[in-house]
């Protein structure tokens, strides 16, 4: 009988990064803000850390969150569901940005 190694699935720290498209709007960014909202307080309420924030020239923005790549990949899904039509949104693993090691 052999046994299958099971292993545990780890969380990392994630970055989403978002940019408006150029023709957004400020109406646009109004309607999508309650999704959002209510993309990270369910992420909360799961335990998971999650920062998020605006850039300075209030067209970026990052949110840096706690999940396994399942979890990461589903919130990055629904991120874009809720957002692709005003957002461009890139995900990436914490390590994997060069940039981020300087924090």
């Amino acid at each position: 009988m052999s046994q299958q190694l099971q292993t545990p699935k780890e969380d990392k720290l994630w970055v989403l990064v978002s940019a408006l498209k150029n023709y957004a709007t400020d109406s646009d960014i109004e309607r999508i803000a309650p999704s959002v909202s209510r993309l990270i307080d369910s992420w909360t309420t799961k335990g998971k850390f999650v920062l998020s924030g605006p850039f300075n020239d209030n067209k970026t923005g990052m949110a840096i969150f706690q999940g396994t790549k399942e979890e990461a990949n589903s919130f990055f899904e629904e991120n874009k569901r809720v957002t692709s039509d005003v957002l461009e949104s890139h995900l990436y693993e914490w390590g994997a940005m060069p940039i981020l090691s300087i924090f």
